[in-house]
């Protein structure tokens, strides 16, 4: 009887290390396939173009050189500048949108709030109907007058309907009976959400933080509407936006010429670009990894 439990045991314990062997497996094997596409762009950006034209790209750099991220770096002081426009967009946006979105889906959650419904329906139904792109347009920069100004593209980027439900949702879980002991002790409306609710949102902070620094680190098209060439220093993904066309039309405009087309940068530089922009962000999501999933999965169902 005794042998049989050590071999069911035995057996049991057998299939539990085959099934962890399996699951590490395909999770390092689709963690590399992830990273490849990314090793595949910091390895053609260090490439040459010529070579890149006539056998294609490969996981590592054919004919090293560092002519794309010298087109990128040309101009050092417009790149570091970008760089710090783009950085205090994503710092001030996230912070002020995270403060505004977390206190509109704490209110909107309220039992106690009487026109909780018809302001959630509002702004449901933005996400099904929009103005469109004129009337934004008009609005922006001649009502308001932001043209030529930063805060057309801060104020626009601030917050979103999704992200709205997705913070009212997880507010959600918060127990009503916080509040309450909060009003039993005497402290306000701001004082509860300040020292109470606050804390207990960090997985949607973090969450929808998140989406709102990727939103403004990755913006360039409000800034290609409303800024121009009205400001010196422009956003980062604009900037490099812009590089990457300047390189085009030249390419475009020495056709024929001695200059051989293949000896200007084109698809390394699109490469270079792509390391220069997500670099420094890719740094952010290691940060707010462990409440992303909770965040996420806690605030995915409309209610």
């Amino acid at each position: 009887m005794e042998k049989k439990r050590i071999g069911k045991k035995v057996k049991i314990d057998t299939s539990g290390k085959v099934l962890k062997v399996i699951s590490y497996t395909l999770v390092i094997a689709f963690t590399i396939l992830c990273a490849l596409p990314f090793v595949l762009i910091i390895s053609a950006s260090f490439s040459t173009e010529a070579i890149i034209a006539k056998e294609g790209f490969g996981l590592l750099p054919k004919g090293f050189t560092l002519d794309a991220y010298s087109f990128v770096f040309r101009f050092p002081k417009m790149i570091l500048g970008s760089y710090a426009v783009t950085i205090g967009l994503t710092t001030v946006g996230t912070i002020i949108g995270l403060f505004i979105i977390s206190m509109t889906g704490y209110a909107l959650q309220r039992k106690d709030f009487p026109f909780r419904n018809s302001l959630s329906f509002f702004i449901y139904f933005t996400t099904l109907f929009s103005a469109g792109m004129a009337p934004s347009y008009i609005w922006v920069s001649r009502y308001l007058g932001l043209k030529g100004s930063y805060l057309a593209v801060l104020l626009q980027l601030l917050m979103s309907p999704w992200l709205i439900i997705l913070m009212k949702n997880f507010a959600k879980s918060i127990p009503f009976e916080i509040v309450e002991s909060g009003k039993i002790d005497g402290a306000g409306d701001f004082r509860i959400f300040y020292q109470l609710v606050l804390p207990m949102l960090k997985p949607a902070l973090a969450t929808v933080g998140l989406f709102l620094a990727l939103g403004y680190w990755n913006e360039w098209y409000l800034s290609s509407l409303y800024l121009g060439s009205s400001v010196t220093y422009k956003p980062l993904q604009y900037y490099l936006y812009n590089i990457i066309n300047t390189a085009n039309a030249l390419r475009n405009s020495v056709a024929g010429a001695n200059v051989t087309v293949t000896q200007l940068p084109s698809n390394t530089l699109k490469m270079a670009t792509a390391v220069v922009a997500t670099g420094p962000i890719i740094f952010l999501y290691p940060f707010v990894q462990k409440y992303f999933i909770s965040g996420i999965t806690v605030g995915a169902v409309k209610g």
